[in-house]
């Protein structure tokens, strides 16, 4: 089972920190991948790569032009995050194997929902596709992914006060 994420309509001068967040929350919440659309911003996928670098794990990041084509060659479950879908709760049980989680940027297609197999609502309320995104895969891994070892250069030793990162 591989999980990827799909960023919409990335524009570098509007969204270069939300489709950071965008990548390092998936990376952090288990996700294997992510693939962006709309602009090339080599820069921001030199900062992901360092994350992964530093930090661990196999998480890697990739530019496509057309978001239609990243779904039509996906061969698995396409679920995007919309707070007009169905709640989480009730359709995650029936999501499983490869994964492409859709996040929305700018203005989402209408095309988008017709392609999904499932539209997934974290609420339905406005909110941003990046706590839709980490909710969304919490739930889908049930929690699991918050125990995973990276294997990273840099470690974080949890403490009550201050900060701890050791190095290996």
């Amino acid at each position: 089972m591989a999980v990827t994420v799909l960023r919409l309509g990335h524009r570098p001068e509007r969204d270069k920190r939300v489709s950071t967040h965008a990548a390092l929350v998936a990376r952090a919440f288990g996700a294997d991948r992510i693939v962006y659309t709309g602009v090339r911003d080599e820069k921001m996928e030199k900062s992901v790569c360092a994350v992964s670098e530093n930090w661990g794990g196999s998480f890697s990041i990739a530019y496509e032009r057309s978001w239609k084509k990243v779904v039509r060659d996906f061969d698995g479950c396409v679920v995007h995050l919309t707070m007009y879908g169905l709640p989480v709760d009730d359709v995650v049980k029936n999501i499983s194997g490869d994964v492409l989680v859709v996040v929305g940027g700018e203005k989402v297609p209408g095309d988008v929902y017709e392609a999904a197999d499932f539209n997934v609502s974290v609420s339905s309320q406005p909110h941003s596709e990046i706590a839709a995104l980490a909710v969304f895969l919490d739930r889908f891994f049930r929690g699991s992914e918050l125990s995973k070892d990276f294997n990273g250069r840099l470690r974080i030793v949890p403490q009550p006060r201050g900060k701890k990162v050791i190095t290996e």
